[in-house]
């Protein structure tokens, strides 16, 4: 029996986004329920979790991820998760001063990655099927005060992930300068934003050259 990875986008915005909530990912697969991040706006939708996993537990939701994750019976951590057939590693990015963390989600023949925030490309990303990606720079990166790192740009971003192999890029963490780049009705180089409510499906066996089936709205 082949199995699906079906990763649903809660949100795909940068912190204090005008525009979107911020950004969240709900894993499901053969029963199993994963949140990744998420906050005000993009809680992941009622039912069973088995974990709720962060790529920055000193983020400033941290407070109310805590709390929204208490009322569904689970806690806020990064880490390592097996759930049924799927492993979700844990891997460092670099971002701040403090440590953060994107996931590699492995699943049969194919692997997924939930990276929202990074200033350096993460190597481990590589040969992705699907990634889902920083985007709060468009053309330059930020820089965060002290150089303690910040935010890479969508077009580096672009160029590293095809460098990379990844096959599918959609940015996820869209800040105030890419909000302006798509009002303006620009392409992200390499890879397209990021829609809140879409689920993208992988099967665990390269069947397609492309996610199928065709991507969705449902996160039931």
């Amino acid at each position: 029996m082949n199995h699906w990875l079906r990763l649903t986008l809660l949100g795909v915005g940068a912190m204090n986004s005008p525009r979107f909530a911020p950004a969240g990912l709900l894993l499901r697969c053969a029963g199993h329920r994963v949140a990744f991040d998420g906050g005000p706006g993009a809680e992941p939708p009622s039912g069973r979790l088995d974990a709720w996993l962060v790529t920055d537990e000193d983020s400033e939701l941290r407070s109310v991820l805590r709390r929204r994750a208490a009322t569904r019976g689970v806690s806020v951590v990064a880490g390592d998760l097996r759930v049924g057939e799927v492993l979700v590693r844990c891997l460092p990015v670099a971002h701040t001063s403090h440590p953060a963390y994107g996931y590699r989600i492995e699943g049969g023949e194919v692997v997924a990655v939930w990276a929202p925030e990074f200033w350096e490309f993460p190597a481990w990303a590589a040969g992705a099927d699907l990634m889902f990606a920083e985007a709060a720079a468009w053309d330059r990166p930020i820089r965060f005060r002290g150089g303690v790192g910040g935010h890479a740009s969508v077009r580096t971003i672009g160029e590293r992930a095809a460098q990379y192999g990844v096959r599918r890029l959609v940015y996820a963490h869209i800040g105030r300068p890419s909000l302006r780049a798509i009002d303006a009705g620009a392409k992200p180089p390499g890879g397209e934003w990021g829609v809140e409510g879409r689920t993208y499906s992988l099967s665990f066996r390269h069947e397609r050259d492309e996610t199928s089936p065709e991507d969705s709205t449902s996160a039931s």
